[in-house]
């Protein structure tokens, strides 16, 4: 009995830790980009958006970037950083702001599985609203070329391409292992074209490809999915950590490349 409470309690502390990596934090305190916090507002509900510029002389492409479903962490922020290197404006905002019993946002959760559980249950008109305030304010940048897309990961993923179904301003949206949409044609009311990346080992997500891009041809709607060979869930975070597989690593290399230059099309 005592074995099984000790093999749970190191399991359940594992899932704590996933998302708080050090390495990322390293990386994100020793950028020179310039990164800041705004107030967005979507009705009177306040967000608090994580936002990176690139180092560049000409108007850029701004991207808005939904967190996975740990929320806003050190490797969404990093990731965002990361994106900026590239030449991109970046806006992050989190999702979970004001939704903690302190009425903070992702800081006022107590654990992962907290964290988690938030993230999961926040409304989806909430959601729609805050990226909507999002690519509104990403637009209107003064040093961004008024052209939007979004990315997500994971949980981010499919609101990524949820968002695509309400926002007919986004020139493209490129979902990391998410979901596609859940209601019914709602394929039909997207704009852009949709690229997705998807882990060969990821089956639970990876399952759906063949039915969205079934959906997405009968609206006539550009789809375009990958899948990585040998890559599981999340494997743009996990490609990148110390301890990467080489299957992650390889997908992480290969879909960042292809993200950027589908980027540079736009």
């Amino acid at each position: 009995m005592k074995q099984t409470v000790l093999i749970f309690g190191l399991l359940l502390s594992a899932a704590f830790a996933l998302p708080a990596q050090d390495w990322a934090r390293a990386k994100l305190e020793k950028s020179p980009r310039h990164q800041e916090w705004v107030e967005l507002n979507n009705g009177g509900r306040k967000v608090q958006c994580f936002v990176v510029y690139p180092e560049v002389k000409d108007k850029v492409v701004a991207v808005v970037m939904i967190h996975e479903i740990f929320g806003l962490t050190d490797w969404a922020k990093e990731m965002a950083d990361e994106l900026a290197a590239e030449g991109y404006i970046v806006v992050e905002p989190d999702l979970l702001s004001g939704m903690a019993p302190d009425g903070k946002g992702i800081d006022g959760f107590a654990n992962q599985s907290a964290t988690t559980k938030a993230v999961s249950q926040l409304p989806p008109d909430q959601v729609t609203g805050d990226l909507n305030a999002a690519v509104d304010y990403a637009a209107k940048i003064p040093s961004a070329n008024g052209k939007v897309v979004v990315a997500g990961f994971c949980w981010g993923g499919g609101q990524a391409f949820r968002l695509a179904t309400h926002n007919k301003e986004l020139k493209a949206a490129f979902v990391f292992y998410g979901p596609p949409p859940q209601k019914p044609d709602h394929e039909a009311n997207i704009n852009c074209p949709v690229y997705g990346f998807y882990g060969g080992n990821d089956q639970r997500i990876t399952v759906t490809v063949p039915k969205a891009a079934e959906a997405m041809r009968a609206a006539g709607k550009h789809y375009d999915p990958v899948i990585y060979d040998g890559a599981g869930h999340g494997f743009m975070r996990a490609g990148e950590a110390p301890d990467a597989s080489d299957a992650n690593k390889k997908a992480r290399e290969e879909a960042f490349k292809r993200m950027l230059d589908l980027l540079k099309k736009i």
